[in-house]
């Protein structure tokens, strides 16, 4: 897929900032679990905060493609900044979306240059790939909505001043999801009758940094919600369509992390190839044997049809095309992609990949993330085949 010469001076611009100011960070901030708020900062300055957003609130307003190819190149830094600038991103592209021209107004603008921080929260434990099952509540109380629930898996949860919520209406309703606007700073929230509090939101409750696999530099956290009110005019769906509206956002979301399966892949790549031609057994470099050279060229083949399947699906999105099944396809085939590549590159690093002085055993933890959230693969097959079929 051609990038436009605008586009390719985009992806030039960010790549060059993941090799100088993500990469040399990416090791500590994964062994310390600690989010590079400098590099956030950075990401801000180049507009890229803004990605989704109107250009009349402050935003960048990029097409897909543009999306994608940034994904690309934050993930080529480090998959933990890619994933939490993506789910910021989400919750700025509901807004956009779904919002009132007052609350386009009122959080775009400071949401394009970087702060406050958005999250999404849709999923739940008992309730990941089926979100229709979630019990979390917001009922209504004359000019405000009480919510009550837990969700879990929320990325930028700790970071995070605004949070995308779906909750039911009636939580013995299936079809109640309703999607609404929730500031985590009190001091944001207020009723019809005007009162506000002070300090966090009363009744929301921030859990404990997961201790994960990967992805250790971005903050996952639950969300408990005891009696929180909002006032009305937070909603941002009609009540009942806030599954609808979760799920097109989602699709966009998917080509997102098949361009970060992408960009991650490519990196392993790099490292694989830099070692092959560096390290040397039997008197020669390893590049020079051919299993490890065919390695190369299934690593290269994967990475150049993830691009393109994910290249692909943006550009169709940007000509106003129906990408359900394409963005499941690239989602599906780029992590399963990134996986494969990353363990290779780990196996072609030998007894030094397995430790962590270097980079591919990070990116290899990383990279199983990419098969899991935003749709497991077999989400995503299930989703191909029933456009196929149905």
């Amino acid at each position: 897929m051609e990038l436009s010469a605008e586009q390719r001076a985009v992806r030039d611009v960010v790549r060059e900032f993941a090799e100088e100011e993500i990469r040399p960070v990416a090791r500590e901030a994964d062994e310390h679990q600690s989010f590079p708020e400098d590099v956030w900062d950075g990401l801000a300055d180049l507009d890229l905060t803004g990605l989704t957003v109107p250009e009349e609130y402050g935003g960048y307003d990029a097409d897909r493609l543009t999306y994608s190819v940034v994904n690309e190149q934050v993930a080529y830094g480090t998959l933990s900044v890619a994933t939490a600038l993506s789910v910021h991103c989400l919750a700025t592209s509901c807004i956009a979306t779904f919002g009132s021209e007052d609350q386009k107004e009122r959080w775009l603008p400071e949401m394009a240059d970087g702060r406050p921080v958005g999250a999404f929260a849709l999923s739940e434990a008992e309730a990941g790939s089926n979100p229709a099952e979630m019990t979390t509540e917001a009922r209504r109380e004359g000019d405000e909505y009480v919510i009550n629930g837990d969700k879990q898996w929320i990325t930028n949860g700790e970071r995070s001043g605004v949070v995308i919520l779906f909750a039911k209406t009636d939580r013995d309703d299936p079809n109640s999801i309703t999607q609404f606007l929730v500031p985590k700073d009190a001091a944001e929230v207020s009723s019809a009758s005007g009162r506000t509090q002070s300090g966090d939101t009363d009744g929301l409750e921030v859990g404990k940094k997961e201790d994960k696999l990967g992805l250790r530099a971005s903050d996952t956290t639950s969300l408990t919600f005891d009696d929180v009110r909002i006032p009305a005019e937070n909603r941002l769906t009609e009540e009942g369509k806030g599954l609808s509206a979760a799920l097109s956002i989602l699709t966009g979301g998917r080509i997102g992390i098949a361009s970060q399966s992408v960009g991650l892949a490519q990196s392993a790549l790099d490292e694989a190839k830099a070692y092959a031609g560096e390290r040397e057994q039997f008197g020669k470099p390893i590049g020079d044997i051919q299993t490890i050279r065919h390695k190369l060229a299934d690593m290269a083949t994967q990475v150049r049809a993830s691009r393109l399947l994910t290249r692909d699906a943006a550009a169709r999105e940007d000509r106003g095309e129906s990408v359900r099944m394409g963005a499941s396809m690239a989602k599906y085939f780029a992590s399963e992609a990134a996986m494969d590549v990353t363990n290779e590159a780990v196996q072609i690093h030998g007894g030094y990949g397995y430790v962590t002085e270097g980079d591919v055993e990070r990116l290899y933890r990383d990279a199983k993330i990419t098969t899991i959230y935003e749709g497991t693969s077999e989400i995503q097959k299930t989703v191909i085949a029933r456009e196929m079929l149905d």
